[in-house]
C-alpha cells in the first residue's frame, strides 16, 4: 500500500473489516482477498496485516479461532463480531465523506 501511514493505518482497518463482514477467512486468505479483489493494487505485508489484525481484535471488532485451513495446516480464523459490524458501518460512513470530499478536490477545474 502506498504511503502516508496514516491514512494506510485507518484505511487497512476498514478493508479488513469488510473483508471479514463477507466470511470468516484466516491471515493468508485475508490477504490475497484484498489483492484479488483489488485487482493486485492493494497488498498488505504480514508485518502490517497481523498487527493490524491484533488490533482488530483487542478493540472486540473481530474475534478468531484456531482451525484446519484447506490444506489441512492449522490456522488462526477472524470473524466479525457485532460490534465490529457497528464500526464497519461508521468507518465506511466516514470513508465515503472523506472520499467524497478529496474527489471534489482533485475534480476542481484548473484556471
Amino acid at each position: 500500500m502506498s504511503k502516508p501511514p496514516d491514512l494506510v493505518q485507518g484505511t487497512l482497518d476498514l478493508l479488513l473489516l469488510k473483508i471479514l463482514a463477507l466470511e470468516p477467512l484466516n491471515g493468508f486468505a485475508i490477504s490475497q482477498r484484498l489483492k484479488q479483489v483489488s485487482r493486485d493494487v492493494l497488498q498488505v505485508s504480514d508485518g502490517s496485516l497481523y498487527p493490524a489484525l491484533h488490533k482488530l481484535e483487542q478493540e472486540g471488532w473481530i474475534d478468531s479461532e484456531w482451525k484446519a485451513s484447506e490444506n489441512n495446516r492449522r490456522a488462526k480464523y477472524y470473524s466479525l463480531t457485532r460490534l465490529g459490524r457497528r464500526q464497519l458501518e461508521r468507518e465506511a460512513h466516514q470513508w465515503n465523506r472523506l472520499s467524497a470530499a478529496i474527489s471534489m478536490v482533485v475534480k476542481m477545474k484548473q484556471v
